[in-house]
This record gives C-alpha cells, sequence and structure tokens, in this order.
C-alpha cells in the first residue's frame, strides 16, 4: 500500500505497545501469578511479544491456560488485580513519544488513542500520564460494542476530534491494528518497535501497512512535522 501525507488532519494511536511500553508491569503481574503457585518468575523477553494479547496472552505464557480453559475467567481476573496493583510502577512512554505527541500539537493535527485496553485500566492510566491525558479521544475495548479489528473503535474516534476516517492516520503495533485501519478507511502505520506478536518483525510486512516506523519519532518525518 502507498502512502500518501497530502490530506492528514488526525493521528489516531494504540496504547501499549505504540505510546505505552507496558510489557514491565503486564509481566509483573503474571508472575505474580506463578510466584503464588510456588513458580519461578519468567524472564520479561518471554512476556513481551504476547503483550497486544492482553489477558489471553499473559496467562498462556505464566500458566498455559488458554480461554477454552474452565479456571481462566477466575485466573483473567486474579491477573487483572494484580496487573491494578503494580500499574504504572514500572511501565513508561517509549522514548521520543513525548516530543511526537508536542509535534503533532504544534502542527495544529489532532489525535486521540484507540485501545483494547479496557475502561477499568485505560482511564487511570491517560490521567496519571500528563502528555497523554491531552488526547482528543480515548476509546477503549468497552466503549463501543467490537473492538479492534473491527473499525467501529477508530470510527468513534473519528467521531470524538471531529475529523472524518479518510483524514485520519492509525498507529499500532499489532496485525489487527492494521486490519482495523484498514476497514476504517484510514491509513495505517506499523510501530515496528513495539510488541508485534508472535511473528515479530518478519511479519510487519505481511499486514500490508502504508507505511512502517521504527521509533515514535520517525512518524514527525512521514508527516513533515519537522
Amino acid at each position: 500500500m502507498s502512502w500518501h501525507s497530502g490530506v492528514i488532519s488526525a493521528v489516531l494511536f494504540d496504547l501499549d505497545g505504540t505510546l505505552l511500553d507496558s510489557a514491565p508491569d503486564l509481566g509483573f503481574a503474571a508472575n505474580q501469578l506463578r510466584i503464588v503457585r510456588g513458580l519461578d518468575a519468567l524472564p520479561l523477553s518471554r512476556y513481551r511479544p504476547f503483550v497486544g494479547a492482553g489477558a489471553r496472552g499473559m496467562l498462556r505464557i505464566a500458566l498455559g491456560v488458554t480461554p477454552e480453559a474452565s479456571d481462566f475467567e477466575a485466573l483473567k481476573e486474579e491477573f487483572f488485580v494484580a496487573y491494578e496493583r503494580c500499574m504504572g510502577q514500572h511501565s513508561q512512554l517509549f522514548e521520543g513519544v513525548p516530543a511526537l505527541l508536542q509535534a503533532i500539537h504544534d502542527q495544529g493535527l489532532a489525535w486521540g488513542i484507540v485501545t483494547n485496553k479496557s475502561e477499568r485500566f485505560t482511564s487511570s492510566i491517560v490521567q496519571e500520564i500528563a502528555v497523554l491525558a491531552k488526547a482528543g479521544a480515548v476509546v477503549c475495548g468497552d466503549t463501543t460494542a467490537h473492538s479492534k479489528p473491527h473499525p467501529m473503535p477508530l470510527w468513534e474516534a473519528a467521531e470524538r476530534i471531529g475529523h472524518a476516517p479518510e483524514c485520519c492516520i492509525y498507529v499500532g503495533d499489532d496485525e489487527r491494528d492494521m486490519h482495523a485501519a484498514h476497514a476504517a478507511g484510514m491509513q495505517s502505520v506499523a510501530a515496528a518497535y513495539g510488541y508485534l506478536g508472535a511473528g515479530g518483525l518478519a511479519s510487519v510486512a505481511s499486514w500490508k501497512p502504508h507505511a512502517v516506523i521504527n521509533t515514535p519519532f520517525e512518524l514527525t518525518n512521514l508527516l513533515d512535522l519537522n
């Protein structure tokens, strides 16, 4: 797919793996479930590629549990409670994100966040990180009737910031982010510095993004913000 920047007036971002490196908190929470069961903690490198899959990914790596398991829902809530306890203690914005968001603001572009993370967690994260609190819209995994890769959350964000979908781009680090952008009629940008899923960097081209960035600040060049 070819990239064209002439009609872009708004930028929408995924949260985890795109703006925020939340893997340290999520991995720490998953390890708490192992520790209380007498198991050794796993290195963060085991969890990082699967952060995009949320609780499903963390529980699969930590305990080998899948959503089909009878105790999955109970374990998911146990994981959520552990995550709430450590949320924000180990996570941080990716290097270059504050400068990128400032450049977007200075250029007069609107921006927002579209994440599959539930409002239960997203609201407090966004409120506690000053630069994220400036988002023109925050759409969570439970804001609309569908989550990504369905386009509805992206359409909702575009409506909230007052920009047509075809004038927006969506930046994310997972294949479903690209699918959501394409379905929403937006240009897609793959954040190759993010978590990327099990396929890793080698899988990014198969997602057919309109563009790929290797650092957050590379988006400023893509959007001619320098």
